[in-house]
């Protein structure tokens, strides 16, 4: 009697424990499909400081990061992964580059130009009717573009402060307010003028209604 309680037992124990498994094995697997993303190829005429794990952003919001980046003659194009399959982003948006932070951190934005019917969210990404959508699909391919750049206003800054000493400048701005001085000159000459003829008006429309009056 005692074997057949521990037989019984014993299978209990095991059938319990492959159900646990099972259970367990069923939620790894939904949590990963539930992680699973998709890949886009993003091409940029230069780096612009986009290295492995630059942060991907759409409307604010990190949405992914790049994994990997491929140097071409012409070219850099790097593949970028977007972390969930929920995420679905227009065909009509722009791609750029921005420089953020205190050390000047590169990121990618994804800013959409246009907005999209909300009723048409139920794409598959991976399938052929995807390509007939308003969204990016699996492996799309894009031109990506550089925004906001430090560097590019460090350069202009520098460009600035060279033409101020450039001699050439200052006496082109000593002309410039010369001329305007005159301008002003000329032009308060012709005020005094007008207001002198105004007063001398007014004047004998004042003497014409006295003697109308008498």
């Amino acid at each position: 009697m005692n074997k057949f309680y521990k037989r019984y037992f014993s299978k209990l124990i095991i059938t319990l424990f492959l159900l646990s498994f099972i259970a367990i094995l069923s939620c790894k697997i939904e949590y990963i499909k539930k992680k699973r993303g998709y890949s886009l190829f993003i091409e940029f005429s230069n780096a612009h400081g986009i290295k492995k794990g630059t942060h991907i952003y759409f409307r604010g919001i990190q949405i992914g990061s790049i994994k990997n980046i491929y140097m071409k003659v012409n070219s850099v194009i790097v593949v970028a992964y977007i972390n969930s399959l929920n995420i679905l982003i227009p065909k009509n948006s722009l791609v750029e580059t921005n420089q953020t932070g205190l050390f000047n951190d590169t990121i990618i934005d994804i800013v959409p130009l246009k907005i999209v019917d909300s009723k048409l969210f139920d794409i598959n990404i991976f399938s052929s009717s995807c390509l007939k959508s308003n969204f990016l699909c699996n492996h799309h391919y894009l031109k990506g573009y550089r925004g906001l750049n430090y560097d590019d206003l460090i350069r202009a800054a520098t460009r600035i402060s060279q033409r101020f000493d450039d001699p050439r400048f200052f006496s082109l701005f000593y002309i410039f307010l010369q001329n305007n001085i005159d301008i002003s000159d000329e032009f308060l000459d012709i005020l005094n003028t007008a207001s002198n003829f105004l007063y001398i008006f007014l004047f004998l429309i004042k003497k014409y209604f006295i003697t109308y009056l008498n």
